[in-house]
């Protein structure tokens, strides 16, 4: 598209002798550049618009001559409908990689033109690649492979080992990683948090499984009693289908709901939206559960850690499959006799935020709600942010112009209206991603109606508050 930045794939010599040289260009975007442990081969994943890299990439394969040039360039694997995932050169030369050609991210093994699957599962052994720093498996001595994999919102690490189909379960503290790697031997660095520990850089030594955590992200040592884990619940939903969630009961061991009085539920929707909550310990979760609310937080159709179709239901259905999901997972904890369902709300950020105003806009579930610089206009969303995500929402709800009435239909800033809930609006006034003017538009509309709001603009904030004083106050209010 005119304009936009132009990606390559370049090699440099480390000492700036020469110019960079192009070997890998014409397509919209490239990630995973990765050289064979002997140099003569690279490769790399490549992919076009509209697709986002979840959606379908490419595989390619080159040889790699000394001087930096590239040739023979092939597609091993890949295409419009499916999404290749971290490939990577074992210390032996075998290119590896994660596929969801099955509708799950596997891992497989190129053999030739040929993809061997390791371990076929129903799980996830690849995310979202919305950066290109992470990874889900790598390379530990005597061929072995330790990996991430997630099913029903959990995380586990495991082990292959060469020729076995079957994997091996390491038992860890952890429930959530975010990214793991080793030193080709027998230590596993990985980001990752659990019921108890949050997000943290540790060490596990995989032949004694003693686990080190080098530094947590919150150094606050907290009881126990205080923490509520998360329960994993699948709960019916529209057109006959089911979705995932995280339930996390009131939990303080210095206080007591009043004899058959239900807690009142607070609805968590993730950001993204391609993306998941897990279970590793958040405060803000926390901080709600110990105060005698019940929370769930919904992962609902679109999200990421089900597998492909999953992942696909929200196609053409953003504002309906994940408003429709969040609500009925707060319709099947009040009948089932967990919550109060006259003491229900709603919140979220940014993507999250956007199903928390379609929430609060076209259902009546919901008695309050709190969005946090929530997308309120998806039409600005298609011209005003940046390459990789200029053409997401081509997929999420329709091509624009095109799909132009959909998007106004779908936009709770032109359907205010309907509103009926009170809300409170957080948001960041140097959001360069979700502009005040989203914020601005519905509390013109919660002032017209006579509706009862709070609006909390904070100077200097972006998207997503950084300042330790603007994140206790947007808990506190």
């Amino acid at each position: 598209t005119e304009g936009e930045a132009v990606n390559e794939i370049v090699t440099l010599p480390a000492n700036g002798t020469t110019e960079p040289v192009v070997i890998g260009s014409g397509r919209d975007f490239y990630a995973f550049p990765r050289v064979s442990p002997d140099g003569a081969k690279v490769s790399w994943v490549e992919w076009d618009h509209p697709n986002m890299p979840w959606d379908g990439t490419e595989l390619v394969v080159a040889d790699l001559a000394a001087d930096g040039t590239a040739s023979n360039a092939r597609r091993m694997a890949g295409g419009p409908a499916e999404s290749i995932y971290q490939p990577e050169w074992s210390p032996e030369g075998v290119l590896y990689l994660v596929s969801d050609r099955t509708g799950w991210w596997n891992l497989y093994q190129l053999d030739g033109t040929d993809l061997i699957p390791l371990t076929p599962m129903d799980a996830e052994f690849g995310g979202p690649a919305w950066s290109l720093d992470a990874g889900q498996y790598a390379f530990l001595s005597g061929g072995r492979i330790v990996c991430v994999y997630g099913q029903d919102g959990i995380h586990h690490l495991g082990v292959i080992e060469p020729g076995k189909p079957e994997i091996r379960e390491v038992a860890t503290p952890f429930t959530a990683f975010a990214s793991i790697d080793t030193d080709g031997g027998e230590r596993v660095a990985v980001v990752a948090g659990g019921p108890v520990i949050p997000g943290s850089v540790a060490l596990i030594d995989m032949a004694s499984g003693a686990t080190e955590v080098v530094k947590r992200s919150n150094a606050a040592e907290i009881d126990p009693g205080y923490l509520s884990p998360a329960q994993p619940i699948e709960f019916p939903t529209t057109g006959g289908k089911t979705a995932h969630a995280l339930y996390y009961a009131p939990r303080n061991r210095d206080a007591a709901a009043p004899e058959g009085e239900l807690p009142p539920l607070l609805v968590f929707s993730h950001g993204g939206p391609t993306g998941q909550t897990t279970g590793a310990l958040n405060l803000s979760i926390q901080y709600w559960t110990s105060r005698g609310l019940a929370v769930v937080d919904v992962n609902y159709g679109g999200s990421t850690g089900y597998g492909r179709e999953y992942r696909e239901r929200l196609k053409d259905n953003w504002g309906i499959v994940d408003v429709d999901d969040c609500a009925n997972a707060a319709r099947y904890l009040a009948g089932q006799g967990l919550v109060d369902g006259a003491r229900m709300a709603i919140r979220g950020g940014s993507a999250g935020g956007y199903t928390t105003l379609a929430a609060l806009t076209f259902t009546d579930v919901f008695a309050a709600g709190a969005s946090h610089f929530g997308i309120s206009d998806l039409e600005t969303m298609t011209t005003d942010t940046h390459k990789f995500e200029s053409r997401y929402l081509d997929g999420l709800v329709g091509p624009y112009p095109e799909a132009r009435d959909i998007y106004l239909a779908r936009s709770p800033a032109y359907h205010t209206e309907l509103l009926s809930a009170p809300m409170i609006i957080f948001q960041g006034l140097e959001d360069k991603v979700v502009p005040p003017s989203q914020a601005e538009a519905m509390v013109a509309a919660l002032d017209r109606k006579g509706l009862p709001y709070a609006y909390l603009a904070f100077e200097g904030e972006q998207h997503g508050f950084r300042r330790a004083e603007n994140i206790s106050r947007t808990l506190e209010a």
